[in-house]
């Protein structure tokens, strides 16, 4: 029986214009750093380099393996780097928010899921520092206590859409594949869980779906649709557990 919810982050309990995100985030880096590196280098690195750790089945932190890669592209002082990164999630990313979209029926279905005594778990694609995922949490109108487990990138060793990235999180967790449910709006990261026997909620206001890839999970449907689901489910502890 489902006790456990797994959520991605962008896109399902951040509702967000992707594209928009991704045009702030590089040009606020860009400027960030130019002092350090020509923007549009930079950007290319830290897209090498997120390839590393998605394509990484080392057991390896991902923030090991995106440094390891980084550095061996820039050829500089990779502390410098580091230092830079932490200043620039504490300030100029901060004006991502901008590309955040309003969704209350989401804050809905995570305050009813509480409410009946569901644990919650941020399954985010651990790419980005936890300050990072910390900020978007809070953006989307939640608190990180909200959550039994977040992602990371300082924590986790694997990305989606490898398989090995839910089995770390079962086994963070303490729970088995029949035990959760994965809601995200990402066809080919989110929805490989059931692969693993994890139950699966496509969201599909925001859909990520490439080219020929087929849908294949247990339920799908905007927002509306999955408070609906949640409405339906039954209480399984003690409200506010």
């Amino acid at each position: 029986m489902v006790d456990t919810f797994l959520f991605d982050l962008d896109g399902t309990l951040l509702p967000l214009e992707m594209d928009e995100f991704i045009r702030i985030y590089f040009s606020e880096m860009g400027k960030a750093l130019s002092d350090l590196i020509e923007p549009k280098r930079l950007a290319e690195n830290i897209w090498a380099a997120t390839r590393s750790m998605v394509a990484n089945l080392e057991p390896k932190t991902n923030e090991a393996v995106f440094m390891e890669a980084f550095a061996g592209l820039i050829g500089g002082d990779l502390s410098v780097y580091r230092s830079r990164f932490d200043a620039f999630y504490e300030g100029p990313f901060l004006k991502a928010k901008a590309a955040v979209v309003d969704q209350p029926m989401i804050r809905k279905s995570v305050a009813l899921l509480k409410e009946k005594g569901y644990e919650l778990v941020i399954a985010t694609n651990p790419i980005f520092p936890k300050q990072a995922i910390l900020r978007r949490i809070e953006w989307a109108g939640f608190s990180p206590e909200d959550f039994s487990y977040i992602s990371s990138y300082e924590h986790n060793h694997y990305c989606k859409p490898q398989l090995q990235f839910y089995q770390e999180v079962l086994a963070d967790t303490g729970k088995k594949p029949e035990d959760c449910m994965m809601v995200g709006n990402d066809v080919e990261e989110d929805l490989i869980a059931g692969q693993l026997g994890i139950e699966t909620f496509l969201i599909t206001n925001y859909l990520i779906q490439k080219p020929g890839t087929n849908i294949v999970c247990d339920c799908q449907g905007d927002y509306d649709a999955f408070y609906r689901f949640v409405t339906s489910l039954p209480e399984i502890g003690f409200k506010g557990a």
